[in-house]
């Protein structure tokens, strides 16, 4: 009966979550797509968890097991927020997808550099975007023109490195051969040195 009445439970999150992302996105200005998300699914699991501890359906769970359910939808909620709008929000693979459907279902293979660089850019305002989320998590600051690192930018960035370098795959399936390019991919000898001489912020 327990398990029944918990599968309910998170039919009834589940419903309250839709309502909640759709009002919030309707009646609410949004700064950053997964912050966003992630705040929906953290008001409706207190919202669910308050339902549940009022509806007398609810009343086999004891206090600890109510609790726990809390849990389980924050987990849920955090789960969602990743998989769905922040995947489609960011995700190069599905703008792949959308952007052959655009031109008909096909696009010749020499030409999807140019429409990364040419329409993708545009398009999905890629660097307004990334600019915004990395401003909004307090990781970048700019001043006069110079986009710098905070401290906490500077310590996430060490971070990635160390997993890329340490912890990805040494051998990456891409186009038919196994690499290991982009474990270390600043490694390579594929930047103008000029453009990284203009590129510097001066002090």
């Amino acid at each position: 009966m327990k398990i029944s009445r918990l599968v309910i439970g998170i039919v009834l999150f589940l419903v309250i979550l839709g309502i909640v992302y759709v009002l919030h996105l309707s009646f609410f200005r949004v700064d950053v797509v997964f912050y966003s998300a992630i705040f929906d699914g953290f008001l409706s699991s207190i919202l669910a968890i308050l339902l549940i501890w009022k509806i007398k359906y609810f009343a086999c769970f004891n206090p600890f097991e109510k609790i726990q359910m809390a849990f389980i939808f924050m987990l849920l909620g955090y789960v969602l927020a990743i998989s769905v709008p922040t995947v489609i929000d960011r995700s190069l693979s599905f703008y792949i997808l959308e952007k052959l459907q655009q031109r008909g279902g096909g696009i010749k293979q020499e030409n999807m550099k140019d429409v990364f660089i040419n329409e993708y850019m545009v398009e999905h305002r890629l660097v307004d975007v990334r600019l915004t989320e990395q401003l909004s998590s307090g990781t970048i600051e700019i001043k006069n023109g110079c986009v710098m690192l905070t401290k906490k930018g500077d310590n996430l960035a060490k971070i990635s490195r160390f997993f890329r370098k340490n912890l990805l795959p040494k051998k990456r399936l891409l186009m038919g051969e196994y690499t290991n390019d982009l474990t270390d991919p600043f490694a390579r000898e594929s930047t103008n040195n000029d453009l990284i001489t203009n590129y510097t912020c001066k002090e």
